[in-house]
């Protein structure tokens, strides 16, 4: 019997505790009746720190979709996982150690990773309990971590088959490097920000040139401009003009390039292709020479003569100064707004650097994913999403794979000083170079952590021999946050494609940013975070998981009100009432009673009918948001407010015998398939109540009881 007022505490952790108990998170051992696979792997959390409200949003919708297909009959599997999640969980752990005043600059690289990962396996455990108090019914038996052995073999093997394929190689280019964290970061790493600063033009030669980076021009002696810019016919392409620089006088080379934007300032450019992307592109296309300005720490080399190992901010005015003694400086343009390139962890600004690193050739793997998403292969919801999907395929740029880091999967490579060769040696046999017989290196870098994680639904399921993956790939679904369609999305698509030659997944659902209650980016400067087991703590994981669900359509972003979370505390109590109503009249019910419906109860049941049809259809379309709003309006207002209160005088005491037996029948039901419904959104209330009911033929758990029809 259902007794006082609902306590959420009392019974979430018993509940979860007998869902593990009856080994039906793991699909194998589902009733018979579940045949049809439905699969969803989880996107592994990082092991780095706490579930925040993202997490919380992610494992709602999730266990949603599991829930309602595992009532459905589906042989669903929601398979968990944790990631490593290399530069990220690096830089969380260096914040550590320098709280502690260590660096890890001064630390063996044996050392720092057995440090962090005692790090991650204590996170592992915290974030394990986190995502059971959120209710997910996922299959703990089938766990993967990013670092399990049978992952780093899948993913060394997949280099492996990359580089004898040629879609992987190793190059001297020009890549984004970070002067704090002392790595190359891909572009998916990089954040564009935008900055105030002076715009210099610049007197060089006959030309004016303009840059907010004086300070990278020592070594310029290319001067660029589009080949069909009249104003500049009368230099011809590799002509030479003497002229006076920073440092002296220097000897310029014309370099005529499509590139070059005729409207944009003078039409007229000098390049530093050792610190800047375009001009590297520009300076392979012309076989140019290339020279480093700036050392891997931010500071000036001994081109820059005198101001020689200055920081690049300290030398900039004294640069700018120098040039103005010569009469160099035709301008200065205040206030200049521009977007830089800064670490999107520390916000340090990106300095290019050109280094050999490992390289993924993405355009003929991009295609093939294109050619996917354009066949329909792939469902987007909300479906603008496609279209940023084929833009980004579409326009691919070289992926940098290596990371000079500690913390992630080593690259099985060796590398060749002498003729700057690598080649992978996955066995650590190799000990000379194939190509020039020279001794060799082991690799010291380790992968990009998107290349180990792009692999997830293939790794996560054991590809390419094992059981699961046969049964359960592709999967049905992937959801994520909408910011992952340029990072973590393409790249699953484009292994599943390369790898199993099928796509990853069917569908792929993506969700908007959990904001505050104003609305604003939740962020620990801005003291809005807001931790989802202390919301969990006061008004229980159903109230919080409806709160998350009910008008939050796909893609958009969604603020977190606690107010409103207190009132589904309200609807909770709602339903136990209602509930505790119902069971306290059925003391002399039997369920072996055959009863007659009046006109008005049968009317009850056919709407009801429509309910169920209306809330299956929005299910399966995805519709969360629209489904669980008229579950929620159909139980307080049509249920509570109306057809329990015009049942009470056919259960008073005294009342029609038959009357009250129907009456009984008809509230049950409605109670039974309301629970069904709102089982997937309030896992526990609903699961709580239903151990109490005296319903025919019921199953041991609601959570594999036959969805409604």
């Amino acid at each position: 019997m259902l007794e006082g007022q609902y306590e959420a505490k009392k019974v979430e952790d018993k509940i979860y505790k007998l869902w593990e108990e009856s080994g039906f998170f793991n699909p194998d051992n589902l009733p018979t009746r579940h045949k049809k696979p439905f699969t969803i792997i989880m996107p592994p959390t990082n092991a780095n720190g706490n579930l925040h409200a993202g997490h919380a949003l992610v494992m709602t919708i999730e266990d949603i979709m599991i829930r309602y297909k595992r009532m459905e009959g589906f042989k669903a599997l929601w398979l968990p996982g944790l990631d490593h999640a290399g530069f990220e969980t690096q830089v969380v752990y260096e914040k550590k150690l320098e709280k502690e005043g260590r660096s890890r600059f001064k630390m063996e690289g044996a050392e720092l990773y057995k440090e962090i990962w005692a790090f991650t396996e204590e996170n592992k455990t915290h974030i394990r309990n986190q995502v059971k108090k959120m209710g997910a019914s996922c299959d703990w038996s089938r766990e993967k971590f990013t670092l399990d052995q049978d992952v780093v073999k899948t993913v060394h093997k997949t280099f492996d088959k990359l580089y004898k394929d040629g879609l992987v190689y190793r190059g001297k280019r020009i890549i984004n490097w970070c002067t704090k964290h002392q790595t190359s970061l891909s572009d998916l790493e990089t954040s564009d920000t935008e900055q105030q600063d002076k715009f210099y033009y610049l007197k060089y030669g006959p030309f004016i040139i303009a840059t907010t980076r004086p300070e990278t021009k020592f070594g310029d002696k290319y001067v660029v401009m589009h080949p069909n810019d009249k104003r500049y016919a009368e230099y011809k392409e590799g002509q030479k003009i003497d002229l006076e620089w920073i440092n002296g006088p220097i000897t310029a080379t014309i370099i005529k390039d499509e590139a070059m934007d005729m409207e944009m300032g003078t039409g007229v450019m000098t390049i530093t292709p050792w610190h800047s992307g375009v001009d590297f592109e520009i300076s392979e296309r012309h076989n140019l020479e290339k020279e480093q300005i700036i050392d891997f720490y931010g500071k000036l080399l001994p081109i820059a003569g005198e101001f020689a190992g200055m920081k690049i901010l300290e030398a900039r005015p004294k640069i700018i100064e120098k040039l103005q003694q010569k009469g160099l400086v035709e301008k200065i343009e205040e206030n200049y707004k521009h977007t830089v390139k800064t670490c999107y962890k520390c916000n340090a600004i990106i300095e290019p650097q050109i280094m050999n690193q490992w390289f993924v050739k993405m355009d003929p793997l991009a295609k093939k994913a294109a050619q996917a998403v354009r066949a329909k292969k792939i469902t987007f919801i909300p479906d603008n999403y496609r279209k940023i999907f084929l833009h980004w395929m579409d326009n691919t740029i070289d992926w940098n794979i290596s990371r000079q880091i500690v913390w992630g999967i080593p690259i099985p490579a060796k590398i060749c000083d002498s003729c700057n060769a690598g080649f992978p040696d996955l066995d650590n046999k190799v000990i000379a170079c194939p190509n020039c017989k020279k001794p060799v290196r082991a690799d010291k870098d380790t992968f990009d952590t998107w290349f180990s994680s792009g692999q997830w639904p293939l790794v996560a399921l054991n590809y390419p021999d094992k059981k699961d993956f046969k049964t359960f790939y592709p999967t049905n679904v992937m959801e994520s946050g909408a910011d992952l369609i340029f990072k973590w999305i393409p790249r699953m698509v484009i292994f599943g494609l390369y790898l199993a030659k099928k796509v990853p997944f069917n569908t792929v659902y993506l969700h908007g940013l959990v904001l505050d209650a104003k609305g604003q980016k939740m962020s620990k400067s801005k003291g809005n975070v807001i931790n989802p087991l202390d919301l969990i703590e006061k008004y229980g994981t159903d109230a919080l998981r409806i709160n998350l669900v009910v008008g939050n359509t796909p893609g958009t972003s969604l603020p977190l009100d606690e107010n409103k979370i207190r009132g589904y505390k309200n609807f909770a109590n709602k339903i136990w009432n209602a509930s505790k109503f119902v069971l306290m009249n059925l003391n002399d019910y039997s369920p072996k009673t055959k009863v007659v419906y009046n006109a008005k109860q049968k009317k009850i049941l056919k709407d009801l009918q429509k309910i169920v049809k209306n809330t299956t259809k929005q299910m399966d379309s995805f519709k969360f948001y629209l489904a669980s709003e008229e579950i929620y309006h159909y139980f307080w207002h049509a249920f509570c407010d109306k057809i329990i209160e015009e049942a009470k005088p056919a259960l008073i005491e005294g009342a029609n015998k038959k009357q009250r037996q129907a009456t009984q029948q008809m509230l049950l039901e409605v109670l039974t398939t309301n629970l069904k419904l709102l089982h997937p959104f309030m896992p526990f209330i609903t699961e709580e109540i239903y151990q109490q009911l005296p319903v025919k033929g019921k199953k041991e758990f609601l959570m594999i009881e036959s969805w409604p029809k």
